[in-house]
């Protein structure tokens, strides 16, 4: 059975501290699914993040908080924009990196925006996330960074993460050759179930029209509607 994923955009981010004049190892996991997406003709975004100016804060523009520029509008509208989002991040001292942070707390700053439905502005979109690193942290990296992404309204597919790290402490690194890490079944069953799981639940969510808005349409309530809620009466 083949389906049909053409109508769908990806926005993948690397939260990679280096910027693209250097090597980056979570780039290389990242390029797996890419080029999965892009064989089923999917539409197809990778940056990152460093190479943009993203002050710290929660404004929708930091420039009108004081920051000298502030390029988030662009890439928001690129997140805008996708039907998937997929955070890449190395692991640092066990966690996402602080590229990463960044970007959820400026992805939170617009959380509070609605779409047409009048739910927040993320409702609809699915969200996954590729990590990589030279030691333990993957699935707890993966829950923080998945948490964030369906608390602000993200669908989060089945195994929406995929992750490879080498042995604990210094050594080779995802692209290194003499870490085998292209040839590690595990990594890339994972990174493809991941990459098609995303797909699956874009293509649902889109064929909807998105998530439906019954219960959860920030604009109904504040307009009074309550569905079926009620305050309970305790005795």
């Amino acid at each position: 059975m083949k389906l049909d994923f053409s109508n769908l955009k990806t926005l993948f981010i690397n939260c990679t501290l280096k910027d693209s004049s250097k090597n980056s190892h979570t780039e290389g996991l990242m390029t797996l699914s890419m080029n999965i997406m892009r064989a089923e003709k999917v539409s197809v975004e990778y940056i990152r993040l460093v190479d943009y100016t993203i002050p710290f804060g929660l404004q929708p523009d930091m420039t009108e908080d004081g920051a000298e520029k502030d390029d988030w509008p662009l890439i928001f509208k690129k997140i805008n924009d996708a039907d998937i989002l997929v955070v890449g991040t190395p692991i640092w001292l066990g966690e996402k990196s602080s590229v990463a942070t960044l970007l959820i707390e400026r992805l939170y700053g617009m959380s509070a925006k609605t779409n047409d439905k009048g739910q927040y502005i993320y409702y609809g979109k699915t969200g996954g996330c590729i990590i990589t690193g030279n030691e333990d942290g993957i699935k707890h990296v993966a829950m923080s960074t998945l948490y964030a992404l369906q608390h602000l309204g993200y669908t989060i597919p089945p195994q929406a993460d995929a992750g490879w790290i080498g042995e604990a402490g210094p050594g080779p690194s995802y692209l290194d050759e003499e870490s085998g890490a292209k040839n590690n079944e595990f990594t890339n069953r994972n990174t493809t179930f991941m990459t098609y799981n995303l797909l699956h639940t874009a293509s649902m969510l889109k064929d909807k029209g998105g998530f439906p808005a019954y219960g959860n349409s920030r604009k109904e309530w504040g307009d009074g509607t309550r569905w079926n809620f009620e305050n309970p009466e305790y005795r």
